[in-house]
Formats: C-alpha cells, structure tokens, sequence
C-alpha cells in the first residue's frame, strides 16, 4: 500500500505543456476538417457551374430546334444535380461554420488557460 506521504504532483507548467499540445493538435485538426470542407466546396461549385451552363445550353438547343426534344430527361437530370449540389453546398457551409465556432472555442479555452496561469503565478510569486 502506498504512503499518502509518497504522493507527489506534477509541475504545474508541465501540466500546462501538456494541455497546449493537446490543445494544438486539436487546432490542427479543426483547420484540417476546414481544409477539407473548402475543398469539397470547391469542387462542388465547379461542377455546379459546369452542369448549370451544360443545362442551360441544352435548353437553348432544344429550344432552336437543334437538339431532340428527348433530351427534356437530361435537363431533369442535370436540375436534380444542380440542386443536390446546392443542398451539399448549403450543408458544407453549416459545417464550415460549426468548425469556425469550435476552432473559436477552443482558443477562448486556450487563452483562458493562460491567463489563468498567469494569475496563479503571480499569486505565488
């Protein structure tokens, strides 16, 4: 059985190492999530733009004449795209935002902590 006497704690700087690293790698992930989430927004709007152009040229086509009426199933089809990529779009958004808060947050908690610290130091100094 341990002695209560043997109890040491750590030093409280090193506690604070410690909680920065962890902190940091947090923040690193927050931004890397962002990255991603720019990314796929991105891309979506390029493909966005690209199908709403191809939809809108089919449209004037089938409209002079020089494309099949037929064709009326993949203006569907491109409309249902333009708007499932205007939904995903909206949703990375919310996303971008949500991470923006946490990433907030986080530095909130981060400088909080430093001054904190601060505080205790100076008391005990």
């Amino acid at each position: 059985m341990a002695s209560i006497f043997g109890f040491r704690s750590r030093n409280p700087a090193r506690d604070r190492e410690t909680d920065l690293q962890r902190f940091d790698r947090l923040a690193k992930l927050f931004d890397q999530i962002a990255a991603e989430i720019e990314t796929e927004r991105t891309g979506l709007e390029n493909r966005y733009r690209s199908t709403a152009a191809n939809a809108a040229f089919l449209v004037e086509a089938m409209e002079n004449g020089s494309a099949s009426t037929s064709k009326g199933s993949d203006v569907s089809a491109m409309t249902n795209s333009i708007l499932n990529c205007e939904r995903r779009i909206a949703e990375l958004a919310r996303q971008k935002g949500l991470v923006k808060e946490l990433r907030h947050s986080l530095e909130a908690i981060v400088e909080d902590g430093s001054d904190r610290s601060a505080r205790q130091t100076a008391a005990r100094g």
